[in-house]
């Protein structure tokens, strides 16, 4: 093996020592450098892999030569991966304790690269077509020959131009802001001075977008590029319009909701094009270059974070990672700013930057609390409705303005009981209720929301033959029963299931944006930041189910939901109502938001609690998920996996708690297992973190159980 030189690769698997495998290349092959990405064989696979080490040395530093494998190709037509770029792989994977493999599948994953070779070659051809054209042009006679071989290679400029991304820069109006935004902007350009995030806490409707609109175009000009996130598709939509006025010709879409074949564009654009890419968590892994501001808006969501597969990480955190890479600055919005991140705040970590004023100077909405129970005992319910709710509806349309409704459930009955014996049918492989759906032809389906199987809904008990009825209402039936109530209303529903395709859930957003739909039920989905003109009045149906989740983060969230939710409404000057239909009144996120407790005693409530109990922000988790199988096999590695973490360095700084049942203990016929670590935030931190990742790959690896654990940073 002397005289030939060896690489260091990184390859899209999980392969804990990337640092040490070695390819050999043959004496006089074309050097190679550090990001060039070429295609190797592992294990039988051909795999595109990127150098992270062109000049390994002509030894193979203690690797056996049976593992020594050579380059199939060098010259793949990619273009290289940069250093920004590996550097973010391997904090993201340092941190989310992964693998940089892991990471570098994420940032380009197969169909990403597949289509990115379709691209080059078709470049490869444009590129012999020109050069065809260009010498014909030489040849020819006939001033009528050349004038049309012209017009070809004019045409083929005209294509390679596109292919490679090329546009010219726009220009756009002036971005005038209010006194109130002045001073915020101004906060936001001293904390940059800081080399701080900065932490814009506006309250809803105050106009946050034009701040962030403002900063995108100063760095652009400057010759900086600009990367904006939003937590959801569907609010990635609605501000493509806003943004695409002010960047018509910079603007870059990316997220799943995407064609691959916009998002190669999106990719081939930001390595040859001034830009502004508007995109959801993954879009941090784009081949971003010279970046000068990264935009995290509705930062408290968590959509942010991906939970499988690995990299786990948190598309907030890691944008902050890519900032710091690119010397950018970084802006983080939120009308409710999460507790980690006023934690960073009051510790100096971030600069709080407030905007208390609403951008048409409107008063928060009045918020109404409807006791349920209350009004079921004298008659005061119609269906999922009260009649103190459908009375403010009728008044609502009748001055022409528009509802909005949220029910955090879709399909039409979450649930499904029979009448005689009281079964409730279940998925058979996952230990989870089933879910009745109404299609668009009439029939009706049972679901689950965990594996996706469908089974045919007879309404006929499988165990007595009794009739199977619903119990409680998502989007669905809310719809359903919206139209008896009030059949001269235009009314439609966002929710996963009708926002499966980028047109449905663009029409169904535009619709009630143009004023062409009254009202408009749905999940989640619709408390971001969407900003209609004409709504007046937002509900929410059965609210209870929001704030009962097995979390310690659940009355955070349910806070910052249906605060978000709240700002929905009541904007351009018309005061709003927010009514909340519930079971509990005196629960304390409702007395906050209804202003019985003041937002901040509120939050420093939570924080207390936090504080008390060693959770984040005062502590780092990690969760660990155990699965398989075979049950018996689980509990017996769960209980086994504690003990050797209890024994380990770890288990003496660490908190560990479990092995227990999550709330879905079976998903896919896989029983579950979960631990939930708490690590102290002090220097030793790291080390645990290292720690506790050897201890799950090692004992893995001694019980031959590679594959079931996994674990999960900052889960949420």
């Amino acid at each position: 093996m002397s005289g030939r030189r060896f690489i260091q690769v990184i390859m899209p698997l999980q392969l804990e020592w990337e640092p040490f495998y070695y390819y050999d290349l043959e004496e006089g092959a074309s050097p190679l450098e550090e990001g060039d990405r070429i295609r190797v064989g592992f294990a039988g696979k051909d795999y595109v892999a990127v150098v992270s080490n062109p000049d390994a040395g002509t030894e193979a530093a203690g690797i056996g030569v049976e593992k020594i494998r050579p380059v199939l190709q060098t010259d793949i037509g990619l273009p290289p991966v940069s250093k920004t770029e590996t550097e973010l792989w391997r904090q993201v994977a340092g941190y989310y304790l992964c693998t940089v493999g892991e990471v570098y599948k994420a940032a380009y994953p197969a169909g990403k690269t597949a289509e990115e070779e379709v691209k080059a070659r078709t470049m490869e051809r444009l590129l012999k077509r020109l050069e065809d054209r260009e010498s014909r042009i030489e040849r020819a006679r006939k001033p009528e020959t050349k004038e049309r071989y012209i017009a070809e290679r004019d045409a083929i400029l005209a294509e390679i131009s596109k292919s490679a991304g090329e546009r010219q820069r726009s220009a756009a109006p002036e971005i005038e802001l209010t006194q109130p935004q002045k001073d915020a902007y101004s906060g936001i350009k001293e904390a940059s001075k800081s080399g701080k995030p900065a932490l814009l806490h506006g309250v809803t409707g105050s106009g946050k977008t034009e701040i962030y609109l403002k900063l995108a175009r100063e760095s652009m000009d400057e010759g900086r590029n600009v990367l904006y996130l939003v937590p959801e598709i569907a609010l990635s939509r609605q501000l493509e319009d806003r943004i695409r006025k002010q960047f018509p010709c910079e603007l870059q879409v990316s997220h799943s909701g995407e064609s691959l074949a916009r998002r190669r564009e999106a990719a081939s654009f930001i390595r040859s094009g001034s830009y502004i890419v508007l995109g959801t968590r993954s879009a941090v892994f784009l081949p971003h270059r010279n970046l000068g501001l990264v935009i995290i808006d509705e930062e408290h969501d968590p959509s942010y974070k991906q939970d499988n597969p690995a990299p786990r990480y948190n598309g907030r955190e890691t944008a902050i990672m890519l900032a710091k890479i690119h010397g950018a600055t970084v802006v983080l919005g939120s009308a409710t700013p999460s507790l980690e991140s006023l934690y960073n705040c009051s510790v100096g970590r971030y600069s709080l930057v407030d905007l208390t004023a609403r951008y048409y100077d409107a008063e928060d909405a009045d918020v109404e609390i409807i006791d349920t129970i209350a009004e079921r005992r004298k008659n005061g319910m119609k269906g999922s409705f009260s009649r103190k709710l459908i009375e403010h509806i009728r008044e609502c349309l009748d001055r022409k303005e528009q509802v909005m409704i949220l029910r955090e459930r879709r399909a039409y009955s979450p649930v499904v009981q029979c009448e005689e014996c009281g079964d409730i049918p279940r998925c058979n492989h996952c230990n989870v209720s089933l879910s009745l759906h109404l299609r668009a032809d009439g029939s009706r389906k049972l679901v689950c929301h965990y594996c996706g199987r469908v089974t045919e809904f007879t309404g006929t008990c499988g165990k007595c033959g009794g009739k199977l009825s619903p119990l409680g209402s998502g989007t669905q039936k809310i719809e359903e029963e919206a139209r008896e109530l009030f059949p001269e209303a235009r009314i439609a529903r966002l929710d996963s299931d009708s926002a499966m395709s980028r047109k449905n859930e663009t029409g169904i957003i535009r619709d009630f944006a143009n004023g062409d739909t009254d009202i408009l039920i749905g999940t989640r989905m619709v408390t971001k930041g969407f900003d209609f003109s004409g709504l007046t009045l937002v509900a929410v149906i059965q609210a209870d189910s929001i704030l009962g989740q097995q979390d310690y983060r659940a009355d955070e969230r349910s806070l910052q939901m249906l605060e978000q939710f709240r700002g929905r409404c009541g904007r351009r000057g018309r005061r709003g109502l927010f009514v909340i239909q519930t079971s509990q009144p005196g629960h304390p996120v409702y007395q906050s938001l209804e202003g019985s407790l003041a937002p901040d005693t509120t939050l420093a409530g939570f924080l207390a609690e936090r504080k008390l109990f060693g959770y984040p922000p005062y502590s780092r988790v990690v969760g660990i998920t155990v699965k398989d199988y075979n049950l018996s096999r689980l509990e017996k590695m769960a209980d086994d996996f504690k003990g050797v973490l209890e024994h380990s360095r770890l288990g003496q700084s660490a908190s560990i708690v479990g092995p227990y049942k999550p709330a879905v203990d079976k998903v896919a016929n896989q029983y579950i297992r979960a631990f939930r670590i708490l690590l102290p935030k002090d220097r030793s931190l790291l080390l645990n973190k290292e720690t506790l990742a050897k201890v799950a790959e090692c004992f893995a690896k001694e019980r031959k159980y590679t594959g079931h654990i996994t674990l999960d940073v900052d889960p949420v």
